[in-house]
């Protein structure tokens, strides 16, 4: 059977690309052997924020008094929480499906290879991993027992694999005792203690969610500070946030060896003080991705790759005609938006638009902890270090009528302007809401709005949003709240 296109991955890059090339009218199939929505939908994005939704919930119980409410004593159900996030996976997967459907493309179930002379061979049957996951994990070494094999051939392969937690063999990752986002979702009880390692996104918001519901949870980051990619302030906000919420937080701190032989695991962790030695039930890997690129005939299709990612153009053509990819596995930020934009931009060129390459600068990036985070653009240090004269105004959520009267008044709203010409080189937000006003800054930033258009753009109060109104005027001087 022939296709038009066949895209490799049904993740948020993978099932979007399908999509809008059967929009544009080409015939379209997608590899997946797992659920459909690949990682993110499943075992990412969406089941994290419900996991973090019961921990709101939860958290606005226990401090129920303060808003004049009398509440009975509640207790978290461990149980009933991952069920409800396996069950907003589901759903959403289920909603793929039908998107797909809708669209007229084929799902051929089974594991994608490429193969030269713009051949996919689709692999079902008794196909096995040794991490039992989807196609967006192709890179575990797959054991077949009476598979077989089903060759298709497209005019364009769009390759859409993703990534998998990363590995380490100081603290190899054992499913049971040692885990990674995965298993972290779905285990099947609440452990009293956690190590989180790694405060990236990943990590940061799993830390959260543990501490939240009564794990004693230690956060570990190699780096000076949390959520390292984040402004500064932004980064010691949160840490200090972490504390007060009875989390221990380590930063500088490197995990030498974990220990598993034990009833707990034996963390062993270098500082700048010496070695620390943390027991837990529970140690969660939250370092990094490894990108999904072992297995799937790159080299024998003869795709070049360059530092575990695949060596694209800006329209995500490889070195090899008609073969392309897109997501995790191309530079650019490891994003389910990204992916998405990526697989827009990819079938739209390949269908002859006028696509526009993928502004990378302007990527935002959202930490759903509690406060949140949100951010676009340059750190102020990014700035400085660019040569950049800046303007920096910075409006705190304790200013908020909307946040004082929402009972979480931690946070800020940081704006970075280039003095000279206008530019809004960046924009650093954490508290509650944060990650649904950021898009006024891209969409800003992407417009070349200059700040005197937002300081005279009018944002409703009292809202959180008007704080990024505030802050702009606040780097122009002309801040009254403040």
């Amino acid at each position: 059977m022939n296709y038009d296109i066949i895209v490799i991955g049904s993740g948020p890059g993978g099932y979007v690309a399908a999509i809008r090339a059967a929009q544009l009218g080409f015939k379209v199939a997608v590899v997946e052997r797992a659920e459909l929505g690949g990682i993110c939908l499943n075992w990412g994005c969406i089941p994290t924020k419900a996991l973090l939704k019961s921990a709101q919930v939860f958290n606005y119980l226990k401090h129920a008094s303060s808003y004049g409410i009398t509440a009975g004593e509640a207790e978290p159900d461990f149980e009933a929480i991952v069920k409800r996030s396996r069950g907003v996976a589901d759903q959403m997967s289920k909603g793929i499906q039908f998107l797909l459907k809708k669209n007229k493309v084929d799902v051929l179930e089974g594991t994608g290879r490429v193969k030269p002379g713009k051949i996919v061979q689709v692999e079902t049957g008794h196909a096995s991993s040794s991490v039992g996951s989807g196609q967006s994990e192709v890179g575990s070494n797959v054991i077949a027992s009476e598979a077989k094999q089903t060759e298709y051939s497209a005019k364009h392969i769009i390759i859409a694999t993703g990534a998998r937690s990363r590995d380490f063999p100081n603290f190899k990752q054992d499913g049971k005792k040692i885990i990674g986002y995965r298993e972290a979702m779905n285990l099947p009880k609440q452990p009293k203690s956690m190590v989180v390692i790694g405060s990236g996104a990943i990590g940061s918001e799993f830390a959260y969610f543990y501490n939240s519901i009564g794990t004693q949870v230690t956060l570990i980051e190699l780096m000076p500070n949390v959520v390292p990619l984040e402004d500064e302030e932004v980064s010691k906000t949160l840490a200090r946030e972490f504390k007060k919420a009875g989390m221990k937080v380590m930063t500088d701190a490197n995990v030498e060896s974990v220990d598993t032989k034990g009833k707990l695991c034996k963390v062993t962790v270098k500082t700048k003080k010496g070695e620390e030695v943390i027991e837990a039930e529970i140690v969660l890997s939250a370092v990094g991705i490894a990108t999904n690129l072992e297995g799937i005939g790159l080299e024998e299709t003869g795709i070049n790759t360059e530092k575990g990612k695949v060596v694209v153009d800006d329209f995500y053509k490889t070195n090899v005609d008609g073969y392309y990819a897109i997501g995790d596995i191309v530079h650019g930020q490891a994003l389910a938006h990204v992916a998405s934009h990526e697989g827009i931009i990819c079938v739209e060129k390949i269908a002859g638009k006028d696509a526009e390459p993928l502004d990378y600068g302007n990527i935002p990036g959202c930490t759903y902890t509690n406060p949140e985070i949100a951010s676009v653009g340059m750190t102020e240090q990014q700035a400085k270090d660019a040569g950049y004269e800046i303007r920096v105004g910075k409006f705190p959520f304790t200013a908020s009528g909307k946040a004082t009267a929402s009972g979480n008044r931690e946070g800020f709203v940081k704006v970075i302007f280039d003095a000279k010409y206008g530019e809004w080189l960046g924009a650093h937000m954490i508290g509650d809401n944060v990650t649904e006003m950021i898009a006024e800054v891209v969409v800003a930033r992407k417009l070349e709005t200059t700040g005197k258009e937002i300081i005279e753009a009018v944002h409703p109060h009292p809202t959180m949003s008007e704080a990024i109104m505030e802050a702009v005027a606040q780097a122009y001087g002309e801040c009254v709240h403040l």
